[in-house]
């Protein structure tokens, strides 16, 4: 039933906050991440501003102010808080955040119950379905948020246990290239399931022949980079992703230090682990993403070639680490399509042929992203099961590396 499915989604988000003090929820690490309070409380708004506010009897709001604290871009709604300034937010606290959520979980709950007119049930099933789609990519966004918090600590701290033992070393999988014979193909959503507006209209798009690594690029293979002084080599960078890298002088992946010894650590979830060479490189903004492809003798897929390759690859369930292990191969030979981390195209982020905005406020969802921006397929160790799809689009700005972020390498077939 759709409460239970409700129920289950909003669970998650606060299981998700277990593990953490208030203080580590109300802290915000940089103007692009936001403090799990607000995650948690910004979702609620979502329900309450765009299902109840229009279909509550007698409806009154939770708080006034929440309306204008937990806006997070939707300019028809009103005014917003400003982003940079959420981790500012001592209160409401989180026992307040807690309570309202119980309060619109309660409110939705009485109106999915009650009786409603057919057009009014099939609208308010349409908005939940967002919501819950809404609310679950800010689960993945709360943990990437989280990570990015925990390592400006200089203990380190552990998100999850931290006395699970790391992963044991795997050798990683062998590299091979998987040709797709290209031609006339079908892009976007199909079918009656939930997809994002970006996600439409289904389309046909020419691909070329081209081929795909059967792999993700593994931290050993980006290592193998570095050493050959990757960071260091202009000619194999944008000209943009090379004053990136000098104005930051970064030298390594983010996540990524050396001991006292010289030896490679990566934070992680479960805090800071000797450096797995044959897990995914993750955490990679798409300067770095490219450049590596261009030492490699390769390049990255655009967003139509990942999605003729996906489908009909099994889908895999995040594991909230990256290292949790290799996945099975499937659909054609490919590997680590799904529940490793996302993987960068050469596609910027535009609409499909035929897109059109909705209309109010929540068309401002997708469309007016559309652009500086570039599109990453598949899904990551963090991504709640069930959200991804061959067809879903995840977009960020080209310097974006807190995010699971990783390299899958194409190649045309010449």
């Amino acid at each position: 039933m759709l409460i239970d499915h409700y129920h289950k989604v909003r669970r998650h988000s606060l299981l998700l906050a277990e593990p953490l003090s208030d203080e580590d929820c109300g802290a915000q690490s940089m103007p692009d991440a936001s403090p799990v309070k607000w995650h948690l409380a910004h979702t609620t708004w979502f329900f309450e501003t765009f299902i109840l506010e229009s279909m509550e009897t007698a409806f009154a709001p939770f708080h006034p102010a929440f309306r204008v604290l937990f806006n997070s871009y939707y300019n028809g709604v009103g005014d917003k808080h400003p982003r940079a300034q959420r981790g500012l937010l001592t209160r409401p606290g989180m026992d307040v955040v807690r309570a309202y959520r119980a309060n619109v979980d309660a409110r939705i709950g009485r109106l999915l119950a009650g009786e409603l007119a057919r057009p009014e049930r099939e609208r308010l099933t349409m908005l939940l379905a967002l919501g819950l789609e809404h609310e679950q990519q800010h689960q993945e966004l709360l943990l990437t948020d989280v990570k990015h918090l925990l390592a400006q600590s200089a203990l380190f701290p552990a998100y999850l246990d931290s006395a699970v033992p790391a992963a044991a070393p795997q050798p990683a999988p062998t590299p091979a290239w998987i040709a797709f014979d290209g031609g006339l193909a079908q892009i976007g959503h199909a079918g009656d399931g939930f997809c994002f507006d970006n996600e439409l209209p289904r389309h046909p798009q020419y691909v070329a022949p081209f081929q795909l690594a059967s792999a993700l690029v593994t931290n050993g293979e980006f290592l193998a980079f570095i050493e050959a002084g990757g960071y260091r080599t202009a000619h194999l960078w944008l000209a943009e992703g090379w004053d990136w890298v000098r104005s930051q002088s970064l030298q390594c992946p983010l996540y990524w230090q050396r001991d006292d010894a010289g030896r490679w650590q990566e934070f992680t979830l479960y805090g800071l682990r000797p450096l797995d060479a044959a897990a995914p490189a993750t955490h990679l903004s798409l300067f770095e993403a490219d450049a590596y492809a261009h030492w490699a003798g390769a390049r990255l897929p655009t967003e139509a070639e990942w999605e003729v390759a996906a489908q009909g690859v099994e889908m895999e369930v995040g594991r909230l680490h990256p290292a949790a292990g290799a996945s099975a191969v499937a659909g054609k030979g490919l590997r680590q399509m799904f529940g490793h981390c996302w993987q960068w195209t050469s596609s910027s982020y535009a609409p499909y042929p035929g897109y059109r905005t909705a209309p109010g406020a929540l068309g401002e969802y997708n469309g007016k992203f559309m652009l500086n921006q570039y599109v990453l397929r598949g899904s990551s160790c963090a991504t709640p099961a069930g959200h991804a799809r061959a067809s879903y689009r995840n977009f960020f700005p080209a310097g974006a590396r807190w995010q699971f972020s990783g390299i899958r390498l194409a190649r045309q077939v010449e």
